[in-house]
């Protein structure tokens, strides 16, 4: 662990650093240490090749937020289905930003989806910010092309939260599944399904959108919701 924290701390950018912690404010600044995704990512990548990935993130939690990173991106290139669901389920009670839930992404789900919805209901159900973040984000990815069903809109619709990362996921979802299923996704929109800053962030996401048409553009924003200043 100390060689890990080593490399971290020899890869440091101070004013990446200071831009970082910016944009993670519910994280303590003291935590991040800054370095680079790009090399983040190359070592996670040499630890998995030399063996000590494992042992890396058994230990938890860990103290540093680009730790956290790592982990995230060791779990990510884990193939083995079974043993990335060990993985994912003992280090999202530890995921403590959004930074890390959205860098969480698992190849190997994409190829076992129907088992991967039992976790995602699971996750969607707990109550816990990150974990159905988490959840929302990996139907995001993973169902809303080929293996989309409707049931996924009126799931993520029914998710009621005051916390901000949850609800700025179901704009992102939402914004994304007008983008690639606009009619199935529409009435969502119509009938005001979600709470009224999600709505009209999601109306404002799906319209900074380039996969939307500009037709479709101008009829998303008749729907905006006044708000008082």
């Amino acid at each position: 662990m100390k060689e890990i924290i080593g490399f971290l701390y020899e890869n440091q950018d101070e004013k990446y650093r200071d831009f970082q912690a910016k944009l993670i404010p519910d994280i303590d600044k003291t935590t991040v240490i800054g370095v680079r995704t790009p090399v983040l990512k190359g070592y996670a990548v040499q630890l998995v090749k030399e063996g000590r990935a494992d042992e890396f993130i058994s230990v938890l939690p860990h103290k540093y937020f680009e730790e956290n990173q790592l982990h995230a991106f060791i779990i990510s290139r884990e193939g083995n289905f079974e043993k990335c669901i060990e993985e994912t389920e003992a280090f999202l009670p530890f995921v403590d930003n959004w930074a890390t839930c959205d860098q969480l992404r698992p190849k190997c789900f994409a190829k076992n989806k129907t088992e991967l919805l039992k976790y995602i209901d699971k996750w969607i159900n707990s109550g816990e910010t990150y974990k159905v973040r988490f959840a929302i984000g990996m139907l995001m990815c993973h169902f809303l092309d080929d293996d989309f069903n409707e049931s996924y809109l009126k799931t993520v619709s029914a998710v009621k939260s005051d916390e901000y990362y949850i609800n700025m996921m179901i704009a992102w979802f939402f914004a994304t599944a007008l983008a690639k299923q606009y009619e199935k996704t529409l009435h969502f929109i119509e009938n005001k399904a979600l709470d009224k800053w999600t709505h009209n962030k999601a109306i404002q996401k799906a319209v900074e959108s380039y996969r939307i048409t500009d037709e479709q553009k101008e009829y998303l924003k008749t729907f905006k919701i006044k708000t008082r200043d």
